[in-house]
């Protein structure tokens, strides 16, 4: 039995998808793997919070060590040969300026991976924002794609194309929702937001036109039954590590309209409405025409099962028990072929 130690973020910082991602593939780990989950005893804020998380993961290290995200800088604590780091977007890179930038940069990127013996990013577009942004050697990092949970089940419903209910997802500044808000002006329709909006993009939604129903921060039932009350959801960022909300929506039985760039045309691929998410017209344009044509629409739904087959969790599972077979010192895979042998996405 391999006994792997994975390390988490702190409770109290905010979004805990990162949490149920893993929860998930603990439960779907092979029979020769053992994952303990540690989580961090300080929020990381500030120098010696952050140095009391890596002192601490130096005292809990284990036989494989796995950093699974957000917590980049606990590899400084842990033996490289055997820590895994799990990267899930570059977002702190592209907000911060000047010395913010240069400490984040080192930090949470340039040291953790130089360090660690090996490195995950959650698809592919991600691994080359990565490369791009550190300068980290290409090598070294890996694709391993995030599983869709299996809370997450289609339960059709009759859509509503007279006045659809339409769900959006997240309220930080990638999630483009002023641009959406734009698009949706002037549409029979009914808006949920998952999420508390600022007051700039509150406004933009009552300038448009667009009834806005805030559900605020709500937990992993609230969020599939949001899923379920919706007719389509409308996922239009400017940029994902990932993107999980098209599985979500596609796993619950819901035709999804997303971005054609980042991350989001590699999860979709086929199965989503693409759209540009800098331009309001196209974002409008494909929300109507799954609104309009029940032939698309249904054949978004059949890709969209077809589809989410790729991120099932024993699938996700079996890649990194790969990796901690190999930092171990065992084979290097066992099963299936995998994308962590070459850096390509599955």
């Amino acid at each position: 039995m391999l006994d792997v130690i994975h390390f988490q973020r702190s409770p109290g910082q905010r979004g805990f998808s990162i949490e149920r991602l893993f929860d998930d593939l603990r439960a779907a780990m092979p029979a020769d793997i053992r994952c303990h989950r540690h989580v961090a005893p300080r929020p990381s804020r500030g120098g010696w919070q952050r140095l009391d998380n890596i002192l601490d993961a130096r005292r809990h290290r284990g036989a494989v060590n796995h950093i699974t995200g957000d917590v980049h800088y606990l590899a400084l604590g842990l033996p490289g040969e055997t820590t895994i780091l799990t990267v899930h977007d570059c977002g702190i890179l592209h907000r911060s300026r000047g010395l913010t930038h240069q400490v984040y940069r080192r930090f949470w990127f340039t040291w953790p991976i130089a360090r660690c013996r090996v490195v995950t990013a959650i698809s592919e577009a991600t691994r080359r924002e990565l490369i791009e942004l550190t300068g980290a050697p290409p090598e070294k990092i890996r694709v391993i794609h995030d599983c869709v949970s299996a809370d997450f089940v289609s339960v059709p419903a009759e859509f509503n194309p007279i006045c659809p209910r339409i769900l959006l997802i997240g309220v930080a500044p990638n999630k483009n929702l002023e641009r959406v808000a734009g698009a949706l002006g002037g549409l029979a329709c009914t808006v949920e937001l998952i999420g508390r909006p600022s007051a700039a993009q509150a406004a933009a939604f009552a300038g448009h036109g667009v009834k806005l129903r805030a559900l605020g921060e709500i937990d992993n039932a609230g969020v599939l039954a949001a899923y379920l009350r919706c007719d389509l959801v409308l996922f239009a960022s400017i940029h994902e590590g990932f993107g999980l909300p098209i599985l979500e929506a596609q796993a619950t039985g819901r035709p999804v309209v997303t971005s054609n760039c980042s991350s989001m045309a590699e999860v979709a691929g086929e199965s989503a409405c693409m759209v540009d998410p800098l331009v309001p017209a196209s974002i409008r344009m494909g929300v109507e025409k799954v609104i309009r044509d029940a032939g698309y629409r249904a054949e978004l739904l059949q890709r969209g099962t077809e589809n989410i087959r790729r991120f099932q969790p024993a699938r996700i599972a079996a890649d990194y028990a790969a990796i901690y077979r190999e930092l171990a010192g065992g084979p290097a895979r066992a099963g299936r072929p995998s994308s962590v042998a070459t850096g390509r996405s599955a």
